[in-house]
């Protein structure tokens, strides 16, 4: 494992070669395109607050349809760093939120998505991948994929919600 002064040497070498400030500003600028788009294109989804910039480990913005936000849960459009790809999340206000809706689905046996015990450091409940390894060089596609993604996975939790969580 490298000393921390290792780590800063090569963080700095990188940073002079100015690529990392180039990506991580045009992921900025793209996460923020995406956030608008919903907030604009779909006025019944609020997107409250900021973008979440992370430590270089996730990006995300939430998604509040109202059908959840009654709930006190949200959808999380989220970047991951080390896997390099998009996800989705199903999330709560709060961990009892997070407890309470882990119950519901794992009694359920519901299987269409991936159920994330509620531990320490956790903050979803249900993730899917959107996009795997991500291509950057057509916006549009890219975009269309999350979008689709996105609709298709809150209508599965809606419906799934409405039948189960009473």
């Amino acid at each position: 494992m490298k000393s921390l002064q290792e780590n800063m040497v090569e963080f700095r070498n990188q940073l002079e070669k100015g690529m990392i400030q180039k990506a991580y500003l045009g992921l900025m600028e793209y996460m923020m395109s995406l956030k608008n788009l919903f907030s604009n294109k779909y006025p019944d989804y609020s997107t409250p607050g900021s973008l979440y910039n992370g430590y270089m480990d996730m990006t995300y913005f939430s998604i509040l349809p109202k059908s959840l936000k009654d709930r006190d849960l949200k959808i999380a459009i989220v970047f991951l760093y080390d896997t390099f790809r998009f996800e989705i999340w199903l999330s709560g206000k709060n961990k009892q939120v997070l407890a309470k809706y882990w119950e519901i689905i794992s009694k359920s046996k519901w299987n269409k998505y991936k159920i994330v015990e509620p531990t320490k450091g956790v903050d979803s409940v249900v993730e899917h991948v959107l996009v795997d390894n991500p291509d950057f060089s057509n916006l549009d596609v890219l975009t269309k994929q999350i979008e689709q993604g996105t609709l298709k996975f809150i209508q599965d939790i809606e419906r799934f919600i409405a039948k189960n969580a009473t």
